[in-house]
C-alpha cells in the first residue's frame, strides 16, 4: 500500500517512518510537515493510506479530510484523544494516540490492509461482471419448427418446461420449442434469470409483485417449488431494498 505522513513534528515523522519501514506491505512515498504541500501531493499522486496528525498548522486534520476529493484511508495521529469522535464521524480508518506504541500501530495498518484488500476484491468481482455484460449476448437463437428465432432476453417474462418442450413465454406471442429447461438455465444470465420451480424460470425484472409461494408477472401466477424458495428468497434479498 502507497502511504504518506503528515506531521509537523520531524520527530513524530522519524518515529512514523521507521514503523513503515518494519511493514513490508506499506510503501512510503513521501512525508511532509506542511500540510498544503500534502493536499497538493494527493491531487496529483496515487496515495492507498494517509498517517495523519490533528493538531497542524494551515489547516488541522479534520479539515483536511474534508478537504479530499478522492479519500484514501487515512489513519490519525494525535496526542489528544478529544478529537476521536470527529474521526469516528469522517469515517477514518484508525486513530493512534501520540507515543504510538508500534503493536498499536501494527493493528491499525492491518486493519487499512484488510479494507484495502476488500475494496480491491469489489473493484475486480465490478470490473469481472462489466466484462462478462460486455461480452454476453443479449438474445438467443431458438428452433421452432423449420425455423430459427431470435429471442431478445429483455423479451421474455417466464420459461415454462413441458417434458421435452419448452414454452418462452414474451408480451406478443409464446414461443415453444423442442428443448430442455435444464439446458437454457445454463446459457441464460444468473443476474437475470432464477429457476423457481421444476417447471419454470422466470426473468427478475418482469417480475411485477411476490405473493407468498407465487410470482405475479402480469397476470400470470407462477408457482414457487419447495426445493427452490430457499435460494429465490436469499436472491430477493439481495437485492431488496
Amino acid at each position: 500500500m502507497n502511504c504518506i505522513a503528515i506531521d509537523d513534528e520531524p520527530l513524530a515523522l522519524d518515529l512514523l517512518k521507521d514503523y513503515i519501514e518494519k511493514i513490508p506491505f506499506l510503501k512510503l512515498q513521501r512525508t511532509f510537515t506542511n500540510p498544503i504541500e500534502g493536499l497538493s501531493y494527493l491531487q496529483e499522486n496515487k496515495v492507498d493510506l494517509v498517517f495523519l496528525d490533528v493538531e497542524l498548522p494551515y489547516v488541522n486534520g479534520i479539515e483536511f479530510v474534508k478537504c479530499l476529493q478522492s479519500r484514501p484511508q487515512v489513519i490519525f495521529t494525535t496526542a489528544y484523544d478529544k478529537y476521536a469522535l470527529a474521526g469516528y464521524d469522517l469515517e477514518i480508518t484508525d486513530y493512534l494516540v501520540k507515543p504510538i506504541m508500534f503493536e498499536r500501530f501494527l493493528k491499525a495498518v492491518n486493519k487499512a490492509y484488510n479494507i484495502n484488500k476488500l475494496s480491491r476484491k469489489g473493484s475486480e468481482a465490478k470490473e469481472n461482471t462489466a466484462t462478462e455484460k460486455d461480452h454476453q449476448p443479449d438474445f438467443i437463437m431458438v428452433k421452432t419448427g423449420y425455423n430459427t428465432l431470435k429471442v431478445n432476453l429483455d423479451d421474455i417474462l417466464y420459461i415454462e418446461g413441458l417434458k421435452d418442450y419448452i414454452k418462452i413465454h414474451t408480451p406478443g406471442k409464446t414461443i415453444l420449442t423442442l428443448n430442455s429447461l435444464k439446458k437454457l438455465q445454463e446459457i441464460l444470465p444468473e443476474s437475470r434469470f432464477v429457476r423457481v420451480h421444476r417447471s419454470f424460470i422466470v426473468a427478475l425484472p418482469k417480475i411485477d409483485s411476490i405473493q407468498r409461494s407465487r410470482i405475479v408477472i402480469g397476470k400470470t401466477f407462477v408457482p414457487v417449488g419447495e426445493n427452490y424458495k430457499s435460494a429465490f428468497k436469499d436472491m430477493i434479498a439481495s437485492i431488496n431494498l
